[in-house]
């Protein structure tokens, strides 16, 4: 009996342990994407062309299928209509991302922030509050942004 017992809880305890961490996986996929939404949304310009780029990105980088990509979008949406600030999305990417990792968040963040060609001010703040958010440097802010803007010329060392 006690062997019934110890299994039940064992196997509950991995597939806890296994649903948790699909959940987390997917929470910082919704953490990544509402920075991606945020920043697209910042100048109260959600334009096409960004909507398409942000879709591209999920597509291209992570994978994801256009309902996918869709559903993914309509999620971070609606955490970031739920949330107060950003807090809670980086924090969520600094506890699960490398720096590396999270250099290329900023990567992609600065795709989507040239879409149109320019930054605007509203754009450059939230880049500068993601920089701090998620601790990097302003020197790797800086770098990322100059491998966006010129992708042929090598980086600095």
């Amino acid at each position: 009996m006690l062997d019934i017992v110890k299994r039940f809880f064992n196997k509950n305890s991995a597939e806890f342990s296994e649903d948790t961490k699909q959940n987390s996986a997917h929470d910082i996929r919704v953490a990544t994407c509402a920075l991606f939404v945020e920043i697209a949304r910042i100048d109260e310009k959600f334009t096409d062309a960004e909507m398409e780029a942000i879709l591209s990105i999920l597509k291209e980088k992570y994978g994801l299928s256009q309902d996918h990509a869709d559903a993914l979008i309509a999620e971070a949406e609606k955490e970031l209509d739920k949330s107060v600030d950003l807090w809670q999305f980086a924090k969520l990417i600094n506890e699960n991302y490398s720096n590396e990792e999270k250099i290329e968040i900023i990567e992609t963040l600065w795709r989507i922030v040239y879409v149109d060609g320019k930054m605007d001010r509203y754009e450059r703040y939230l880049m500068n509050k993601l920089q701090n958010l998620l601790r990097l440097s302003h020197d790797q802010l800086i770098a990322a942004k100059l491998k966006v803007l010129h992708p042929d010329k090598p980086s600095p060392a």
